[in-house]
């Protein structure tokens, strides 16, 4: 069977870092023109001392409730001629069981048509008048200019009361959440978020619940309705209105355009508190080929919106790795080791329950070193006060982004939604600055050791396991690392004991004779594969071609325009389309181009230069697959799944180098073999990772031993 290595055009991202040595040249630099300013000025060389905390002046707003349950909320911003309506729900969380997802479905479906318009409908009409509508789970979101507000809340209204649900647009939306799925089963940040979410509140909470393609496939739209039927009423709403309107203007269109909402009774649920977390666990989601491991440092905590702890504790957070770049964590664990480009924390309030997180991506090397300083870090606050300068510090930071934030009209809006959901003090975001300046170095250890607590956490990390799930034992209080899948689920220890005498080589024999034989192999002197895959609404077609396991091209088009091809000669290759004219006689792209051109790619593993490890057995979504590690001459790795019950490859991971960004692990899905001149070849090959949704390319012809006009190997 050939590999598939296809070199896609990465979008990567530039990350200018600010080297330590460079920052303390400037100080250094900073601290000679200080030594030197004039007696007189002296007063200039250092910062002002913080004033006192000034009174805040909100924003007016006004409220009313209509007469069937809908609280209105109106500020009035008359800087520009628009205005915003935000619908909100205010139910308690849902626990969707064994259909997770279908609330988040059913908000998106809102807004896919009604009794009377088609989405496409929706959205010309929407356009027509320059507006913006959205619909999600917890409401309605809608704003235009204000000479069209009336058009605006006609068209919001109608998608209000009178969604249709249609089934092909339910499918649409099936098929996109499936294919995001599909990537985000490899992608580490993910995985170590469905894990964080399991192990801190439980799959009976539902903050616990994780969607999986199963769920997915579970929900129905008589689940959208139902949702829909039963939680969109207005006793259980908020209407926000922002912007270029007046009172009465206000209150006249909710009541034309609102008025009629029918109220009606709201279920209310209550969930146990998750189980506080004893002892410190490491959980590992394992992603072979990572370079990189992600880390979370987490657990549950009893934190709720308005609580007289949470200024107290959100200045405690920043100090330790908040949003301002000078967070503890940042400055170890970048500035100072260059572990990471980022290393932060978060603590949430929730009414229900919140959470605190440390975080970072790590290279692999340095995991164990990472984690250590984090729990140094957590510890170091916990048992040392902080200085009054770092104080101080993030005092003013917070200061500012509360002073930005109120140059927002929605801003206003959310606080007048916040003390009505959350039963506030009315003049709780009034006096919020003075609660913040009272914040002493003794709260902050307060919260400290009531919040951090790194002895009693769920220490998880996504990446390698096999690079770098060995060295994280010690942290684990039981020294034992549990393994789970992407999505949560434990991967129990199965008693899955390898057959006397197999080896990595052995899975590869038995791979060649289930492909049809190595006598039928070595007789396939040509092939020329056709496939076709669909790349944002558009049909991408793929030629490739081999001969006699020393020369190759590929050829990948849309639309009939060439978007990219390979030549190789087995002297040298050449890469272009897209305006790219490149010629490679060495390096990686000439080494890959060299491996493609052997037909049936794992005949290069008889060469006695490659290794192949045996590393066990495990699960490949519903199938048991021999694992191996596949070492190239120069130490390259990548990893192979053989099938258990019939001896094919089923998945392959490897690493592909991206210019100017981390390298990038892709994975390769095969499936639905079928014979073509007495050899097995995979009709369905789905390639993770290469872009932002998996590639699915399906198989319209393999040719075997036909003939190849030469000029196709032509690199001149």
């Amino acid at each position: 069977m050939q590999k598939f290595s296809i070199y896609i055009l990465l979008m990567s991202f530039v990350f200018v870092q600010c080297s330590k040595k460079t920052t303390d040249g400037m100080v250094d630099k900073t601290k000679e023109k200080m030594s030197k300013v004039d007696p007189a000025l002296a007063w200039r060389a250092g910062a002002p001392a913080a004033g006192p905390a000034r009174d805040i002046k909100l924003g007016d707003y006004t409220s009313f409730d209509l007469d069937n349950g809908l609280k209105v909320i109106i500020v009035e911003n008359h800087k520009l001629p628009k205005v915003s309506y935000q619908l909100s729900l205010n139910n308690d969380p849902i626990l969707e069981g064994d259909q997770v997802g279908y609330v988040s479905f059913a908000g998106t479906m809102m807004g896919h048509g009604t009794s009377t318009k088609s989405k496409a409908d929706i959205d010309a009409s929407i356009d027509y008048i320059g507006a913006n509508l959205n619909t999600s789970s917890s409401g309605i979101y809608a704003s235009s200019l204000k000479k069209h507000s009336d058009k605006l809340l006609a068209i919001m209204t109608d998608v209000l009361y009178n969604p249709s649900f249609p089934k092909t647009e339910f499918d649409k939306l099936k098929t996109q959440a499936l294919s995001g799925l599909a990537t985000s089963k490899t992608d580490p940040n993910t995985m170590a978020s469905n894990l964080a979410s399991v192990l801190n509140y439980g799959k009976e909470h539902p903050y616990g619940e994780v969607r999986t393609e199963e769920s997915v496939n579970n929900i129905s739209l008589d689940n959208c309705m139902q949702y829909y039927n039963t939680y969109f009423k207005p006793n259980n709403a908020f209407l926000i209105v922002v912007g270029d309107v007046n009172t009465e203007e206000a209150k006249t269109q909710a009541k034309k355009y609102f008025g009629k909402w029918k109220s009606g009774k709201i279920p209310t649920s209550t969930y146990k508190k998750p189980n506080p977390i004893k002892g410190a666990n490491v959980s590992f989601a394992n992603k072979d080929g990572a370079v990189q491991s992600v880390i979370n440092i987490t657990y549950p905590v009893d934190l709720k919106p308005g609580q007289k702890d949470l200024v107290k504790a959100r200045v405690m957070n920043n100090i330790l790795g908040g949003g301002i770049f000078s967070g503890r964590l940042m400055q170890n664990l970048r500035e100072d080791k260059a572990y990471t480009y980022g290393a932060r924390s978060r603590l949430s309030s929730d009414e229900l329950v919140g959470d605190f997180v440390a975080f970072a991506s790590v290279r692999n090397a340095v995991t164990d070193s990472s984690v250590t300083e984090f729990i140094h870090e957590m510890k170091r606050l916990v048992n040392e006060p902080v200085s009054a300068e770092d104080l101080q510090l993030v005092k003013n930071s917070m200061t500012g982004s509360f002073a930005r934030s109120l140059e927002s009209a929605q801003t206003i809006a959310r606080f007048a939604r916040n003390t009505y959901k959350h039963n506030l003090s009315k003049d709780y975001y009034q006096n919020y600055l003075k609660r913040l300046e009272a914040v002493s170095i003794d709260d902050v250890s307060a919260m400290a050791k009531k919040y951090i607590r790194p002895e009693n956490a769920n220490i998880i990390i996504a990446g390698s396991k096999d690079d770098v799930a060995h060295t994280l034992k010690k942290f684990d209080a039981d020294g034992v690392v549990d393994f789970y899948d992407a999505f949560g689920t434990k991967l129990e220890d199965v008693a899955n004991v390898l057959p006397t005498g197999l080896n990595g080589m052995t899975v590869i024999n038995d791979y060649f004779e289930s492909l049809g034989g190595m006598k039928k192999l070595k007789d396939v002197k040509t092939m020329v594969s056709k496939m076709t895959a669909e790349v944002m609404g558009q049909k991408m077609n793929m030629e490739m071609g081999q001969k006699d396991n020393k020369l190759f091209y590929m050829e990948m088009s849309m639309g009939g325009n060439v978007m990219q091809e390979q030549r190789f000669n087995g002297v040298k290759g050449k890469i272009g389309g897209m305006g790219q004219n490149q010629v490679v006689t060495e390096g990686d792209q000439f080494d890959s181009m060299k491996d493609q051109a052997v037909i049936i790619g794992q005949l290069n593993y008889l060469d006695g230069k490659h290794t192949i490890n045996l590393k066990g057995i495990e699960n490949v979504g519903d199938q048991k697959a021999y694992k191996l590690e596949i070492i190239k001459p120069g130490g390259k790795k990548s990893y192979e799944y053989y099938s258990v019950q019939n001896n094919l490859l089923i998945k392959s991971t490897s690493t592909q180098e991206v210019p100017g960004s981390e390298p990038a692990t892709i994975t390769t899905e095969y499936e639905d073999y079928k014979e073509v001149s007495g050899v097995q070849f995979p009709h369905k090959i789905t390639l993770i990772g290469a872009m932002p949704f998996p590639l699915v390319m399906i198989a319209d012809s393999y040719t075997v031993n036909g003939t190849i006009p030469t000029e196709k190997f032509n690199v001149d």
